[in-house]
C-alpha cells in the first residue's frame, strides 16, 4: 500500500478539483492507497469539505491540526500517521500533478528507497524564480550534507527512509527535503514541469520562504557561524591598519590631507578600540546567539505538531 501525504491550508477553492484528481488517478497508480489529509489550522471550510471525502471515500484519512503550525509540520504530522510501504508528499495545490506518480513509483519498485522530484520549469513570477534558483545553490554549496538542487518536497520514501524520519530524527525544526537527503539510501531525482497554481492564492509568502530558506541553510551548514567569524574578522581588521597608521603618525608627525590624529585629543585610542571591540563581540554574538537560538528551541522539547481529530470515515478519533 501507498500513503499519500497533502497539507492542506485555506484550499477551499481547489480542494474538490484536488479530490476529483486524486481519485480519476488512482487506477494509474495500480496499488492499494490511503489519501492523509492534513489540515494545517485552515479558517475557511476546507475541513468541512475534506469530513465530506472521507465520508465518501474510505481511501482518504483526514488529520486535524489544534493549529495552523506550518507547512513542515503538518507534512511530518502526515508521515507520523502514514501506514504505507511508501509514502508520496505533495502539495495541495495541484502543482505538483497526481498524474505523475507512476513515474516515482516505478523507479521506487526499481529499487529506490527516495524517489525526488527535480522541477525543470516552474510557471512563478520572474523575480520568485530568481529566488528559488539563487536558494536551491547557495543551499547545495555551503550545506554539510549534499541537498540535490531544485528538488522540493514533492517525492515519494520507503518506509525504510520514512521510519528513520519518524523514530531518529525528532527535531523541532524541520526541514524535510534536508532530512530526506541527510538519510541516505538509495536516491535518484525525476525531472517534471511544475504546474501553475489552481487556484487562490498562494500560501507560502516572501516571510514564509524566508523562513524555510533560514531553516534549510541553518540546520543543514555550519557557513553562517564561519560567515559570523569572516565578518568579525573583516571588521577588526581595519583597527589593526588604524594602529600601525597611528604609530607611523607619532614617530613621522606626517598629516593625511591636512589632518592629523593629534588635532583631536584621545582620537586613536577610540578609533581603535571601536573598531575592535565591535568586531570581537560581533564573532561572539554571532557563534553564541545561533547555537542558543537552536539549542533553546530543541532542548525544550515542545511538540512541532498537535493533532485534535483524526477523521476516517465519519469515525473521529479524539487526541
Amino acid at each position: 500500500m501507498i500513503s499519500i501525504v497533502i497539507p492542506i491550508y485555506n484550499e477551499s477553492i481547489i480542494l474538490q478539483q484536488l479530490y476529483d484528481r486524486l481519485v480519476s488517478a488512482a487506477p494509474l497508480w495500480k496499488e492499494d492507497y490511503e489519501i492523509i489529509l492534513v489540515d494545517d489550522g485552515s479558517q475557511d471550510n476546507s475541513l468541512e469539505q475534506m469530513r465530506k471525502f472521507a465520508e465518501a471515500n474510505p481511501h482518504f484519512r483526514i488529520l486535524k491540526l489544534s493549529r495552523n503550525f506550518g507547512h513542515q509540520p503538518a507534512i511530518s504530522a502526515g508521515i507520523k500517521y502514514a501506514k504505507g510501504d511508501a509514502v508520496i508528499i505533495m502539495d495541495g495545490d495541484l502543482q505538483d500533478p497526481p498524474e505523475e506518480l507512476p513515474r516515482f513509483l516505478a523507479k521506487w519498485k526499481e529499487g529506490y528507497h527516495v524517489v525526488y522530484a527535480v522541477r525543470t520549469k516552474r510557471k512563478e513570477g520572474f523575480f520568485k524564480k530568481l529566488a528559488y534558483k539563487v536558494f536551491y545553490r547557495v543551499l547545495a554549496r555551503i550545506s554539510d550534507i549534499e541537498i540535490p538542487i531544485d528538488s522540493g518536497d514533492f517525492c515519494i520514501m520507503d518506509r525504510k527512509v520514512v521510519d528513520v524520519l519518524n523514530i531518529n530524527m525528532p527535531e523541532n525544526i524541520r526541514f524535510v527535503r534536508g532530512l530526506r537527503a541527510f538519510a541516505g539510501f538509495k536516491q535518484i531525482g525525476v525531472e517534471y514541469e511544475r504546474a501553475e497554481r489552481a487556484g487562490g492564492e498562494v500560501k507560502y509568502t516572501f516571510s514564509k520562504l524566508m523562513k524555510l530558506a533560514i531553516d534549510g541553510i541553518f540546520d543543514f551548514s555550519t557557513f553562517p557561524l564561519r560567515l559570523a567569524t569572516y565578518l568579525g574578522l573583516l571588521i577588526s581588521i581595519p583597527s589593526f591598519i588604524l594602529g600601525i597608521f597611528f604609530i607611523f603618525h607619532r614617530l613621522l608627525n606626517f598629516k593625511v590631507f591636512g589632518y592629523s590624529p593629534s588635532d583631536t585629543p584621545g582620537m586613536a585610542t577610540l578609533a581603535v578600540a571601536m573598531f575592535f571591540l565591535g568586531g570581537v563581540v560581533l564573532v561572539i554574538l554571532g557563534v553564541m546567539g545561533e547555537y542558543l537560538g537552536r539549542i533553546y528551541i530543541e532542548v525544550k522539547r515542545r511538540p512541532f505538531y498537535l493533532v485534535e481529530e483524526e477523521i476516517v470515515n465519519q469515525s473521529k478519533v479524539s487526541k
